[in-house]
């Protein structure tokens, strides 16, 4: 197995088991918890039918819609709290060995289960709609005790299609965008290539190691890493442009059956972000562009360059900074900084390593990226592609922080605890912030600016790397509405959003135009990319008002983590005293990146 640095191999980083949950799938349990999906849509369906949960008139509310709305809540609670467990235990099977056939079978019968739901949520945001539910609190303490997601639930009524059309569509996303993106998922997931090693060897590893070396010492390694993935990438580009075209294609006929005036507006309902406030942020990114450019060009000098950055040392650690780190050393780096904050999140590091949440190493068929899930009680699964680097740790760091943030929600229940993306990013970037600081608190020298190029190269990638995303998202959103798009288009559309993004910060010959054949969020929900943003530089902020105040920040922190499912994101900001439909806000934040970017240059100055 691939040796990814000099102490650890794949075979040897950990893996997560949900064997607890149920020993297989061969297990009685897991046979009942699948039947009991089935059996409890159809009680939903039958509960809903009976108290007349749909689009009504506009009446005053009595005894008896209380009654319903308490049974209802509960109920829907209830299959979610089944749901979202079984949920992730296929997925830990089918997001790490995309060969097994049986867990992909077995998560689509699931799913077909788990969608009956669908159609009811849009039965219960009308009922909510017609009477109102502020009214409905008066006589039901199950709605007084969520009026926050019920709200944006019942304003959700505005947009949607008819009863029968919300059912229909429920029952054909299965075979239309969500196979679409279980198809890129599979193709990606199970992609190989060769690595023409600057040894003569040539090793044929999983994509997500490949793309991993991204950050290796050598480079030589980056580069032929890089010169791997553009012959890759063509040999499945056709595959993810077919699936492209369906989610995008279904994306725009649904949103515009529902009433939406762009899919940019759904994206902003879904994560409960106002036109004002993402106003006030994308000014605010566009502005700091020119910086991130500066930074590139800098960081080109230190790695030899004349001109701008290649695409292959984007990700790269400075030529003195060490070549590697172990596994082990990186878990030490997190465990120090999140120690230093104290609380539940000291403990997270070894409770995670000893309770086997963690799934670190690459291999053939496991997704790339990274990502956490909450399980079962306040227990999480990480999932991770270790490149023993030191950013690999600010990512095992990030995605620590989510475990983190689901402890703090494991006490609402599932109505009050679905996080829309850009308000569930609050945690995983405030825990990253830590370890960046803690490092640049104890280092000098040559170590500092190595640690400050790390913790750029993020910033870089969710400014500037997310604003091509969102550019090409955007172009292929109106595209898609006349006609499908090939992969020549799609690469085109890639390459000038990485030009109006990156501009001459990167050495535009080798940017990268596979981009968007090779990040699932794409496939899946409509603009899942700038949510990315928002969370960093919301999560920046809160640093700030952490280090002004760490025991008053500390005493409302947790309370507020779990109220992000229950809040907008402007009534989340106003907790922390931060208005975000303000530009200064996130200017402020910026000028975090900003003044790194600053030190960056001195120090660069006295390495030189």
């Amino acid at each position: 197995m691939t040796t990814l640095d000099s102490q650890t191999t794949t075979d040897e980083l950990p893996r997560w088991s949900v064997s607890d949950l149920h020993e297989s799938f061969d297990a009685r349990s897991f046979a009942d918890a699948m039947d009991r999906t089935a059996a409890d849509a159809a009680r939903l369906e039958a509960m809903f039918d009976e108290h007349g949960i749909r689009a009504v008139e506009a009446r005053p509310v009595t005894a008896a819609d209380g009654t319903a709305a308490d049974e209802v809540v509960v109920a829907l609670n209830a299959f979610r709290e089944h749901t979202d467990l079984l949920d992730a235990y296929l997925y830990a099977t089918t997001s790490t060995d995309s060969y097994n056939e049986r867990a992909e079978a077995l998560m689509a019968e699931f799913d077909m289960a788990s969608r009956r739901q669908r159609p009811l949520i849009a039965r219960f945001a009308a009922w909510l709609a017609s009477l109102g539910v502020d009214q409905l609190a008066t006589v039901s303490p199950q709605v007084a005790e969520h009026v926050g997601p019920l709200e944006k639930l019942a304003a959700r009524a505005e947009h949607q299609m008819t009863e029968d059309e919300e059912g229909l569509y429920a029952e054909l996303v299965g075979t239309g965008s969500g196979a679409w993106g279980q198809l890129q998922h599979v193709v990606t997931s199970q992609l190989t290539t060769s690595v023409e090693m600057p040894d003569g060897s040539s090793p044929s590893l999983p994509m997500a190691a490949v793309r991993g070396m991204g950050s290796h010492a050598d480079p030589a390694v980056r580069k032929a890493a890089y010169d791997a993935e553009m012959r890759a990438w063509p040999t499945i580009a056709a595959t993810c442009a077919a699936a492209m075209n369906g989610v995008k294609g279904e994306a725009n006929v649904v949103n515009r059956r529902r009433g939406w005036a762009s899919p940019l507006d759904a994206s902003l309902f879904a994560n409960s972000v106002s036109r004002a406030t993402f106003d006030a942020m994308h000014d605010a990114v566009t502005a700091s562009l020119p910086d991130f450019r500066h930074w590139m060009r800098s960081k080109a000098r230190l790695h030899g360059h004349d001109g701008p950055l290649p695409w292959w040392d984007l990700t790269a650690p400075l030529p003195f900074a060490p070549a590697e780190i172990s596994w082990d050393d990186g878990l030490g780096i997190v465990r120090n900084a999140f120690g230093a904050y104290g609380g539940q999140l000291a403990g997270i590091v070894d409770r995670a390593v000893d309770e086997q949440w963690i799934d670190a190493g690459p291999r053939p068929g496991k997704g790339g990226g990274a990502f956490c899930m909450p399980f079962i009680g306040d227990r999480s699964l990480v999932f991770l592609n270790w490149s023993g680097s030191v950013d690999a740790a600010q990512t095992t760091a990030h995605e620590l922080g989510h475990a983190y943030h689901n402890i703090q929600l494991a006490h609402r229940t599932p109505l009050q605890r679905a996080l829309p993306m850009a308000l569930a990013e609050t945690a995983s970037i405030f825990c990253e912030t830590l370890v960046v600081e803690e490092g640049l608190q104890r280092l000098e020298g040559r170590d500092r600016l190595a640690l400050l190029d790390t913790d750029l190269q993020g910033t870089n990638q969710v400014v500037v790397d997310i604003r091509s995303r969102f550019l090409f998202e955007t172009e292929v959103f109106t595209r898609r509405q006349r006609r499908t798009l090939g992969v020549s288009e799609l690469n085109e559309l890639m390459l000038q959003a990485q030009l109006e993004a990156y501009g001459d910060g990167l050495d535009q010959t080798t940017a990268h135009p596979y981009m968007w054949a090779l990040k699932p969020h794409y496939y899946g929900s409509h603009f899942y990319n700038w949510p990315y943003t928002y969370g960093l530089l919301f999560g920046l902020g809160l640093y700030a008002q952490y280090r002004l105040d760490p025991e008053r920040f500390q005493a409302h922190y947790d309370d507020a983590l779990s109220r992000a499912g229950m809040n907008s994101a402007e009534e989340l900001g106003a907790l922390f005293g931060f208005d975000v439909t303000d530009g200064a806000f996130w200017t402020a934040s910026l000028d975090v990146a900003r003044d790194r970017i600053a030190a960056y240059d001195r120090l660069a100055a006295e390495v030189a």
